[in-house]
């Protein structure tokens, strides 16, 4: 056998145990190739490679087929949690869907019912006035006509509010906003009850003491005085700011009273000793405002050098330097819960801070020009916002947006606002506005009286605050008196009627 072998002649069995060989190598890869046999065919075909590329196309299609089975066997179906799961979601959004669109349909079904009942009772309300001619005025003033494309004025169709839906006949443009505008309450005006006199400089800045029975006012005349509520009697003047005393407040937890001024000192004055015990340096110019912090031993100062100075009211350390405006702070306001520090400036912005951390937590820039007043709601968690010819109603804690109250074109000094939803706004001119603080309807607007003897330009309001019940309203003006209003006793809703129409659109921004 060796013999034949060394001569190049190959025995029968050799050449059959070759092909044994062959075949079992064939089979092996049949049977590891993992699918049915219309599949593996399938594969073949997607697969089959060109004839070129090697001397046996089967060998390399399968070869290439037993890889490819290797790699991606596991991920050819999903996991059965994973297409139960994506099963379910999508039947959720097609059900999501149905449930919006039955949505869509009921409120546009509801807007059209509420369109065709204003119609008609506007309608009725025409015909009922004497000779139709105020009636159809009314309509007229209150609602825009608006027609389908090649609808008539007849009876025909689309003319009449039962038509089909999708081809309105008539329909009121912006009756929504007729609708979800609400009335506002009413309040009795203010009356003028006393006028004080006795400083003799404007008065910048005035404070009512928690119990109600008098209030501090500081003017440029560099003296604050203590005055009796009740009678409007002078009991103490306090002496000691070298140039006009901007700001004032009144602790409710401690016998003291804080003072600032354009001297650039933030005082505190013992009000057993009626004398000053701490001051507290660190402002490099005027200081023209400061607020005391509800529940915290922390006083909050602003001025010309366009910071905010949270101070220690007992150490007199400087706790924070709340700076980013670039301006004066011309308002500061303080609050129990976030934002606990409001401050306005002259850079036309306001901004809420993060006590805590000592950074701005927000910055509002609605307003065109300087921000000259804040106001803080004593009950609700909103504030306002003035500059010249604007007021701003935001919403804590993010400093939303909520309205305009619209009407005060002058230059706003002042704001306040009482438990009873009445906000005031005094400015540079001398005029004054009643406002309600829900619907920003302005139920009450005169002029301040000046005083005998006063130039024109002395008639500004330059300081505002109500007493502690909220039914007697303290201004310090530029004539240098102080004036205290009061509601009208004798005021009824049928002798001061509200004088309110809604508006067809309103700016909100």
């Amino acid at each position: 056998m060796a013999a034949q072998v060394a001569d190049g002649h190959v025995p029968a069995e050799t050449a059959d145990l070759s092909n044994l060989i062959k075949r079992n190598a064939q089979v092996s890869k049949s049977i590891y190739f993992d699918g049915s046999s219309a599949t593996a065919s399938g594969a073949r075909k997607r697969l089959r490679l060109d004839p070129t590329t090697g001397s046996d196309p089967d060998l390399n299609e399968e070869s290439l087929s037993l890889r490819l089975n290797a790699e991606y066997a596991d991920v050819q179906t999903l996991p059965e949690a994973l297409a139960t799961k994506q099963a379910a979601a999508a039947g959720a959004a097609v059900a999501r869907k149905k449930a919006q669109r039955k949505k869509t349909d009921d409120q546009a079904d509801g807007e059209e019912a509420a369109t065709r009942k204003m119609i008609e009772g506007i309608q009725e309300s025409g015909k009922a006035t004497k000779n139709g001619t105020a009636g159809t005025a009314q309509t007229t003033a209150l609602m825009q006509i608006r027609r389908p494309p090649g609808a008539g004025t007849g009876t025909g169709a689309g003319a009449g509010p039962g038509t089909a839906r999708g081809q309105p006949g008539q329909q009121l443009i912006r009756a929504q906003d007729l609708h979800t505008q609400p009335r506002p309450d009413w309040h009795p005006p203010w009356k003028l009850m006393r006028v004080i006199s006795g400083h003799l400089g404007w008065v910048r800045s005035l404070a009512v003491e928690p119990g109600n029975k008098w209030f501090a006012s500081g003017a440029g005349d560099r003296t604050i005085k203590i005055w009796d509520l009740v009678s409007g009697q002078l009991r103490l003047t306090l002496t000691g700011h070298i140039s006009t005393v901007r700001g004032l407040a009144v602790s409710p937890r401690h016998p003291y009273l804080f003072s600032c001024g354009e001297d650039k000192m933030v005082k505190c004055w013992d009000l057993e000793t009626n004398k000053v015990i701490r001051h507290y340096h660190g402002h490099l110019s005027g200081v023209y405002t400061l607020a005391l912090h509800p529940t915290l031993d922390v006083l909050v100062t602003g001025g010309r050098d366009g910071v905010a100075r949270v101070w220690d009211m007992r150490t007199r350390s400087n706790i924070h330097v709340l700076a980013g405006h670039t301006g004066t702070i011309s308002d500061v306001r303080c609050q129990e819960a976030d934002p606990q520090v409001i401050t306005g400036s002259l850079d036309s912005t306001v901004r809420l801070w993060d006590l805590a951390a000592g950074k701005s937590s927000g910055v509002l820039t609605h307003h065109k020009k300087g921000v000259r007043a804040l106001t803080v709601h004593p009950t609700e968690f909103t504030f306002a916002s003035a500059s010249a010819g604007s007021i701003k109603q935001w919403k804590c804690p993010e400093g939303a947006f909520m309205q305009n109250f619209e009407g005060h074109n002058a230059i706003l000094n002042t704001m306040s606002v009482n438990a009873d939803n009445v906000l005031f706004s005094g400015a540079d001119n001398g005029s004054m506005s009643f406002w309600d603080w829900k619907t920003g309807y302005r139920f009450q607007s005169l002029d301040t009286i000046a005083q005998p003897g006063s130039l024109d330009a002395e008639s500004g309001i330059m300081s505002s605050t109500f007493d502690r019940s909220g039914l007697r309203m303290i201004c310090g003006e530029a004539d240098k008196t102080i004036k205290i209003w009061k509601q009208d006793e004798q005021a009824t809703p049928e002798t001061h009627p509200i004088d309110w129409q809604p508006a067809m659109s309103r700016r909100r921004y």
